[in-house]
Formats: structure tokens, sequence, C-alpha cells
């Protein structure tokens, strides 16, 4: 439970809490307009700098900074546990892909190649050669959210690293430690003073004069719906990259096997207090098997085990502050008003609302419609793969679904007609490797995250054409 006990914290700086028990664990500086200012200036030598670090340099340093997260991955996964929302099983298992992203970023600062070009295809053209290259956008940057505060920093930084960009990162100012661990890694690891910069501040303080200068010529935003539709309105021309979150639905079908499907859902739906973009939200039951479907997921569910986030035994630890945990209660609230049923869970204390799933919830009602962000999933009841597909494309969200079944027409024919950025067979929605590409679709972001493709995202090609015709090409003996 949050208490409201705080540490004395000057004007200047931030003060960090265990969202569990309101436990003072540091303070850090508060970013200003002033302190926007300095970094927006040192980024604009810095990006000469990170423009021409070679390969060899980015591929070092990212690789180094892999081994020294790693070898310190107790300490990392500890300040992940105590700083936010995860236990300390869910933390090793962050510092573990945190790891991975920094080593897939080394493998692609390999990989950044051009292409020759056949300009001779054009009549007229037949004496032109050329190629293009890929280069740095310049300087990004770089938004987090509290719920991954180590590998989604991981995975905006290390690829725009390996592109050869500076990076202006602002972590949420609620988990902003563990990104400043990161930080300091990547400086033990070689990388030159200012190519990353990291502001610890309140958006509605910095965002804006970060976002909307016009030396900055990326931002990459992980995040809300709403907060994302603000900066689009106020960046100005840019690239942009942004993961939104989602409503993910998991379709169970009635030859799926429950021995895996149901781990699988109970674990996607309640991973880190369901504050995860990636969370099972809805649960689409083929009528055939949904009795015995919700006898196991409800039982597994009332097991899950709350408590200390540094005990090895917890399942599930708080949501990241009270006012969190109040908005969830009162979406499920305004869905039981509406007609639906709660099957287990459903109450608060403090900060800390239990595992809940609930059933027929009308789909007028926010639970249905929009991203919970809780620990809370609903099951519904279909007859037909149609019927559910249907479902499952009817939200203004389109991040990751998922299908459990053993028939290869249904499982394509799912993947082919699910509006999403990931579909997800035998396996819950909550899954995602750091290699791939990862976004979505309407309301759930614009471009594509997962280390080669933010690569790509986080670069700009050019094209270099010769023409070799005689009058044009002079030679010297």
């Amino acid at each position: 439970m949050l208490t409201t006990t705080q540490e004395p914290t000057a004007v200047s700086e931030i003060s960090v809490h265990d969202p569990q028990d309101g436990t003072f664990i540091a303070s850090v500086p508060r970013a200003t307009l002033a302190d926007v200012e300095a970094a927006l200036s040192k980024a604009v030598a810095a990006r000469e700098i990170a423009r021409d670090l070679s390969t060899y340099r980015r591929t070092k340093i990212l690789r180094k900074t892999a081994e020294l997260v790693d070898a310190r991955r107790e300490e990392f996964a500890t300040t992940i546990a105590r700083e936010g929302v995860k236990t300390i099983r869910e933390a090793r298992k962050e510092v573990f892909r945190c790891v991975e992203t920094f080593r897939f970023s080394a493998e692609e600062a390999h990989r950044l190649n051009g292409q020759t070009l056949p300009f001779d295809q054009r009549p007229g053209s037949e004496n032109r050669v050329g190629y293009f290259v890929r280069e740095p956008v310049g300087i990004i940057v770089a938004i987090t959210p509290f719920n991954d505060p180590l590998n989604l920093v991981a995975h905006k930084v290390g690829p725009a690293l390996a592109a050869g960009n500076a990076v202006i990162l602002k972590p949420d100012h609620a988990t902003p430690l563990s990104a400043l661990l990161l930080a300091r890694a990547l400086a033990d690891a070689g990388l030159p003073s200012d190519v990353l910069q990291v502001l610890v501040g309140y958006g509605r303080e910095i965002g804006t004069p970060l976002i909307s200068d016009p030396r900055v010529r990326m931002v990459s935003f992980t995040g809300g719906r709403e907060t994302g539709e603000k900066i689009l309105r106020r960046m100005g021309l840019k690239k942009v990259s942004m993961e939104l979150g989602g409503n993910c639905p998991t379709i169970v079908l009635n030859d799926a096997d429950l021995d895996s499907a149901v781990p699988e859902c109970v674990s996607g739906a309640f991973w880190a207090a369901g504050q995860n973009c990636l969370h099972v939200q809805r649960l689409l039951v083929h009528d055939d098997i949904y009795d015995q479907f919700a006898s196991r997921f409800l039982t597994a569910t009332r097991a899950y085990q709350l408590g200390n986030k540094l005990d090895e035994t917890t399942d599930m630890g708080p949501m990241i502050n009270e006012a969190a945990a109040l908005r969830v209660e009162t979406n499920v609230a305004e869905a039981l008003q509406a007609g639906a049923r709660l099957l287990t869970g459903g109450s608060r204390e403090g900060n800390v609302y239990t595992p809940t799933v609930l059933e027929h919830v009308p789909s007028s009602t926010s639970l249905y419609r929009e991203e919970i962000y809780g620990p809370v999933t609903i099951l519904e009841r279909f007859t037909g793969l149609d019927e559910a597909i249907a479902a499952a494309n009817g939200v203004a969200f389109g991040l990751h679904a998922a299908i459990f079944t053993r028939d290869l027409f249904s499982a394509f024919s799912a993947v082919r007609r699910l509006e999403c950025g990931s579909v997800m067979v035998n396996g819950s929605t909550d899954y995602r490797d750091d290699s791939m590409p990862f976004g979505g679709v309407k309301g759930s972001g614009i471009g594509r995250e997962g280390v080669p493709f933010a690569v790509l995202e986080m670069s700009e090609p050019k094209v270099v054409c010769f023409n070799l015709n005689g009058d044009a090409v002079s030679s010297r003996n």
C-alpha cells in the first residue's frame, strides 16, 4: 500500500519512491527549461561526434555495455523492482532482455548497409552509376514509460547509437534510476560525453520544448495514445516513432491445448500488474470450452501471489501509484454498473489492485474499448471464428493479437484477417522478441521498433549518383 510519507526534497530535485510502500529511494536533479537548452546545444556538437564514430567503435561500445549490464544484473534488477512495479523475478527477465537488446544493436551497427542502384535502367542515364548509403538522423529525443524502465530505454538508445545518432533521453520521472544506471554503463563502455544525455523531469515542463525544437530530427515515444497525439500536434516536421499501447485480444478455439493456453494467458494478463501494452485484456473463448477454460483460468488467477516485490515467491506487485489503481477501479465499477459480472478480484488497497476477471462486459464500456493498463481481463464467449475476429478487430487499437488452435487453416485465417502489428499463434499476446518488428496499426502507433527495424527508422538513405559521360568526367595521368 502506498503511503504519503516523503523525504524532504528540494524543488530542483525529484524524489523517487518505491510504489510498494512509499519508501524513499533517491533524489535526482529535476530538469528545467535551461537544462533543455543546454542539452540541445550540447547535442548539436555531439551529433557530429556520434556520426563520426566508426562502425568498429560503435560496435565495441554497444557490446561492452551489454557485458557491463550483464555483470551488474542483480543491481539493475533490484533497481527496476524497487523503483517500479515489477517483482524481482520479472525484473531479472527485463535485465536479460536489455542485455540482448544491446547485443542485437551491436550486430546491427555492422549491417547498416547501402546498395548499388541501376540508374542505366532509364533511357538517357546509360552513363550514370551510383548507390545509396544510410546516414544518421542527427538528434533523437527518446521518451520512455515506467513499466519497462530499462529495456524500453535500451530499445531506443541502442539502435540510435548503432545508427550514429545523438540522443536526449527523458525517462518517466517515477522510474529514472534504471535509465541513469544504463547511462553510466554506456559511459563506462566508452561512449563519448554528451552523445547520450538524460533529462529527468515532468513532461508538462520540459516535454514541448524538447520535442518542438527544430534541432531535434526525430522523436521516439512509448506511452499513452492521448500523450502521443499531443506530441504529434506539437513536434513540427520531423521523423517520429510511436508505440501507443493496445487492447490485446486472445482467441481460444475449441481445439486449443488448454494446458498451454491457460498459463500463457494468466501470465500475459497479470505480468507487471497488467501495466503492459501487450497485456491480455480480452480473452475470446469458444463456447464449447468456455466453462472449462474459465474454471482453470480463475483457479490460476486466484493462486497468484501478491506481496513484497523483492520476495522470490511474489507473482505480482502494485500499480505505479494510487491514481492509477483508482482509474482501474473506476473502469471496473463502470463495467459492473453496465451489466458486467465480476468473477474474481475487483478489490483495491491503496495502489494494489487484485488480479481481476470479468465476463459479460458491454462493448460500449471503457474497460472493453480502451487500454485498461492494469490487472484486469475480460472473458467473452463466441461460437465461430468469424465472430471472434470481428470482436477482436472491433476496437481502435491494433498492437498484438493471439490465437490458440491446433488447426492450421484457422490459424492462417486469423493471421490474415486480424488487424494488428503481430499475431501470436499458440502463445498469448504478451510475447515479444527484441529483434522482431514491434508496433501496431490504428491507434496503437506509428512505425516499428525492434532493433533492426529501429535502426532503419533512425537513419536516412542518401543517394549518390555519378554521371560518367565523356564531357562530365576528366582524368589525370
